[in-house]
């Protein structure tokens, strides 16, 4: 299937996010879902069951006008194949050929990236990002993963494996260990969400957690900076909600970062939008038919 169609913002375009626990399908339409639904993802070994169940979802929220799919994994993707491996807490995703069979299945044009990449896609297309060309977008969640936007488009690669700044060895383990919600479980025995209520009623052990994951973030977008050099860095992710607790530790942890010029440049900034995963998928599509239309 030719992929190279014209779309605009204004198109009506499918977003999908296959989390490891959910699979999400909305119609987005000019930068706002119309319409969306959602299933748990079945907890079975056949790869079947699951690809039937997130074509039904996406068939709950797609219309013939439709011009194109977008979806977000968390796994590798062969991007121009549309292959995933390895889909996180989908055992039986060791290799599927998602593209070829959306595509089959509902003859418009399917794009597929990494749930990071579509975090900052969907910030270049409907976010802060809008006025940048070069930025990372940094999920803080579950997990520890960027998406690198260079010259207005994702960084493109062999298996959307760049921007895994999580998987980097810190101290006795990983960034991923230290800078996502993992940091409040392993070292505090709590969720993330709960520490930031008690941070927001004053709780001074909340408040110390945030101080020192604030620290540990700070040196890991020193990590980003030296490879990168962006300028700005947006923020997503559940972690991201609770900037205000610890900004300040992050922030005097960047100071001793050597050079001075790009200190005085950089911005750090927690996203502002809602649905991320979702519009994020939604502008792959978005970005592709910008880069064709470019070229």
């Amino acid at each position: 299937m030719n992929n190279q169609i014209l779309m605009n913002r204004k198109s009506a375009i499918i977003g999908v996010d296959l989390g490891g626990t959910n699979m999400r399908a909305g119609r987005v339409v000019n930068g706002e879902i119309v319409k969306k639904a959602s299933r748990l993802v079945p907890k079975t070994d056949r790869a079947e069951v699951v690809l039937d169940d997130l074509m039904a979802t996406i068939s709950e929220v797609f219309e013939p006008d439709t011009q194109a799919i977008g979806v977000g994994v968390p796994s590798l993707v062969k991007p121009e194949e549309g292959i995933v491996y390895n889909v996180q807490n989908i055992p039986s995703w060791e290799k599927v050929y998602l593209k070829d069979r959306l595509q089959s299945y509902f003859k418009v044009p399917v794009f597929i990236t990494n749930d990071a990449n579509c975090f900052a896609i969907g910030e270049r297309v409907f976010g802060q990002g809008r006025q940048y060309k070069d930025f990372v977008g940094l999920i803080t969640g579950t997990g520890l993963g960027g998406g690198i936007v260079k010259n207005g488009h994702i960084l493109s690669d062999q298996n959307c494996g760049a921007g895994e700044f999580g998987m980097i060895p810190y101290l006795d383990y990983n960034y991923e260990f230290y800078c996502s919600g993992q940091f409040f479980n392993h070292f505090y025995n709590q969720d993330g969400g709960v520490m930031a209520k008690q941070a927001s009623l004053g709780d001074e052990t909340a408040l110390k957690a945030f101080r020192e994951y604030g620290s540990h973030l700070g040196k890991a977008i020193k990590v980003i900076l030296y490879a990168v050099d962006p300028e700005v860095i947006i923020l997503g992710g559940s972690v991201s909600k609770s900037f205000r607790f610890y900004q300040a530790a992050m922030w005097e942890e960047l100071r001793s970062f050597p050079y001075s010029v790009t200190l005085e440049n950089i911005k750090v900034l927690p996203s502002d939008m809602q649905e991320i995963a979702i519009l994020g998928a939604a502008a792959l599509c978005i970005d592709a038919a910008e880069l064709v239309t470019n070229n």
